[in-house]
């Protein structure tokens, strides 16, 4: 009762107030009100987020109003010392970077993820080591992280070779042999014997006889590994012809060499060898008269000779076993011809 009654007296008095100073009261109660509508917000809602907009308008107009007048406002001393703290902060201190090691180049990365995909068996450690051998610095652990990411498991259970890079990787070490048959123009019949090394294709010609007995192809192995050519070889692969004996296979035996006799009636066992059969056979046998034993070497010799150093093959690039060859100007060509003219060989010009 006696605050309602205190209200209606105050309010009286200000209608007490004359016309015309009450616009300058009336504008001071507006003034009241707002501030004490800011009082209440504050109470009931969160901090207003300022943008630097507002912080400068602030900061200008606050300077206008009186210092018993700046109570109320959103910015008091208090905000401007502390936006002055901020300031400083910033300027002084150092770009925020992120916590660890800095990451790894884009193209280390794609190197340690090659050098994973491309060597299965390579553990962190090495492919760390093969990277510090090139001049990149990078930890085991970073090259975990790498290839973890990347879904690569380590080294024990990376996923191995294909089935089209294992064949590869072992022909390196397989050396095949076989036998083929020539008639000569009087119908006299002889046996070349050769090996083949499956990873260059290059052929090796052990000898022509026309009684190809056990003995003799032993003493043709024989020679065979005095000159060197089984030297790094683990298998070798020919077929159940009664002609390779015990003793034959024993020669390979004794220089660690495995042999593996393809089934019967299975020339797809041995199927480089009989490769180098019909393509003998188009490009040379089946084009000439064979006179006699001689001539059938001297035949063989030239051949196998072309085959190693020119004659290109598609499982090698097109390149000959031996290697590429100098390169050359197509316009500026020799021609060798070989075997009568049968075959071609093309050099470069002499300048």
């Amino acid at each position: 009762m006696l605050l309602s009654f205190a209200y209606l007296a105050f309010t009286a008095l200000l209608r007490l107030i004359p016309a015309r100073s009450r616009d300058p009261v009336v504008r001071e109660a507006e003034l009241l009100v707002l501030r004490h509508e800011l009082a209440v917000l504050r109470r009931r809602n969160p901090r207003p987020k300022l943008r630097p907009v507002d912080r400068a308008f602030f900061a200008a107009v606050a300077r206008v109003v009186p210092p018993e007048r700046r109570r109320g406002l959103i910015v008091t001393p208090h905000t401007l010392l502390r936006w002055h703290r901020d300031l400083i902060r910033r300027k002084w201190t150092q770009p925020p970077r992120p916590p660890g090691r800095p990451p790894a180049d884009q193209e280390i990365r794609e190197a340690i993820v090659r050098m994973a995909r491309e060597n299965p068996r390579w553990g962190y450690p090495r492919i760390a080591g093969e990277l510090r051998k090139l001049g990149s610095r990078i930890s085991s652990s970073t090259v975990r992280r790498i290839l973890i990411s990347e879904g690569l498991d380590p080294a024990p259970r990376r996923l191995g070779p294909t089935w089209q890079q294992f064949p590869r990787q072992q022909a390196s070490t397989i050396l095949a042999c076989d036998f083929f048959t020539v008639d000569t123009i009087t119908l006299r019949r002889y046996y070349v014997l050769f090996f083949i090394e499956l990873s260059t294709r290059r052929v090796h010609l052990a000898g022509v006889t026309a009684n190809p007995t056990g003995p003799w192809v032993t003493q043709q192995a024989r020679n065979l590994a005095l000159a060197g050519v089984l030297d790094g070889k683990r298998f070798l692969i020919h077929d159940r012809d009664s002609k390779f004996t015990r003793d034959f296979d024993e020669i390979f035996s004794t220089e660690s060499i495995t042999v593996i006799h393809t089934p019967v009636r299975a020339p797809k066992a041995n199927a480089y060898a009989e490769r180098y059969v019909r393509t003998i056979r188009n490009d040379c046998l089946d084009w000439l008269l064979v006179l006699n034993r001689r001539h059938l070497e001297q035949t063989l010799r030239t051949y196998t000779h072309h085959y190693n150093t020119q004659r290109p093959h598609r499982a090698l690039e097109l390149l000959p076993p031996n290697g590429p060859t100098e390169p050359a100007d197509p316009r500026h060509l020799h021609r060798q011809d070989i075997l009568g003219g049968l075959i071609h060989e093309y050099h470069a010009a002499a300048a």
